[in-house]
């Protein structure tokens, strides 16, 4: 009998300890994927010219894929629209601080394409010279 009470004990503690030292005690922390797979998930396909990739996900109740990556930027536009060609035109509303341009589709209205997995689809765009545009995308389950 006296092991138990022990073992209950050891198992608090590591949970304690487990919760403050943790960003993420309950799991879902991030993780790297490959691009194409945290694209996918949103109904998108990294643009031609892409470099600099970085994608990840954080799964625990909720999905989210989050990509960044640099692309030229006279295409954003182009590829955009061919991506989600029935969604508004991106726009400077809603945008994230510092973003330039940005393509939110988070409604029934406006959500992202048919048959993919996310529910919503964040674009946020910055213009880091004539020439260069950094992407950031978000697509995740609500």
């Amino acid at each position: 009998m006296g092991a138990l009470p022990a073992l209950v004990l050891v198992w608090l503690a590591v949970v304690v300890v487990r919760f403050a030292t943790s960003d993420y005690p309950l799991g879902g922390g991030p993780e790297k994927v490959p691009c194409a797979e945290a694209l996918d998930f949103g109904g998108a396909k990294l643009p031609e010219g892409a470099y600099d990739t970085e994608c990840i996900v954080r799964a625990w109740m909720d999905t989210d894929y989050e990509a960044t990556f640099r692309m030229p930027r006279a295409g954003v536009r182009d590829w955009l629209r061919s991506t989600y060609p029935k969604s508004p035109a991106p726009g400077t509303e809603l945008c994230d601080e510092g973003a330039d341009l940005c393509l939110n589709l988070n409604s029934d209205a406006h959500g992202p394409p048919a048959g993919v997995d996310a529910n919503a689809v964040v674009v946020n765009v910055t213009y880091e010279g004539p020439d260069t545009a950094r992407v950031s995308f978000s697509a995740f389950t609500v």
